[in-house]
């Protein structure tokens, strides 16, 4: 590689991560697989704000405010959702026939959008018992 070609890749990554934010939706779950925890990162300035994230880097945040916020150490921790898009997002929680909770994340272009669409997936996933919204956001992204 010549160093030409070294300065231009990190100039191209330092540009990709400047022009892409985002969040996540970090979930815990205990070693019988149920969740413990449920938190979420998201950029509430737009680009070149001080908390303007990338989508991987809202992973990040959202991993590690899971685990340092966690009273019970999680035995598995994941991203269930991410999106460098601008929206508004809604994060639900439903229970299944057999009492297992479930959590989805909704997204749109307007807070009432991320709800139906947040209610709609735990319908769709059978999680029609005691729905509601437990986190409501908007994020900066990159449109």
């Amino acid at each position: 590689m010549t160093p030409s070609f070294l300065i231009s890749s990190l100039i191209y990554l330092a540009f990709v991560s400047a022009v892409f934010a985002g969040d996540a939706v970090a979930v815990g779950y205990n070693s019988d697989g149920i969740w413990t925890g449920v938190t979420y990162y998201a950029s509430s300035k737009p680009k070149g704000g001080k908390d303007y994230k990338t989508e991987h880097e809202a992973g990040d945040e959202a991993l590690r405010d899971l685990q340092k916020r966690s009273m019970n150490k999680a035995a598995r921790v994941e991203i269930l959702s991410s999106s460098d898009a601008t929206g508004f997002v809604a994060v639900g929680r439903g229970k299944e026939k057999s009492g297992k909770e479930l959590n989805v994340v909704g997204r749109g272009k307007s807070q009432a959008e991320a709800d139906q669409d947040a209610f709609g997936k735990l319908t769709a996933a059978g999680a029609k018992t005691k729905p509601k919204i437990v986190y409501r956001y908007f994020s900066y992204g990159a449109d």
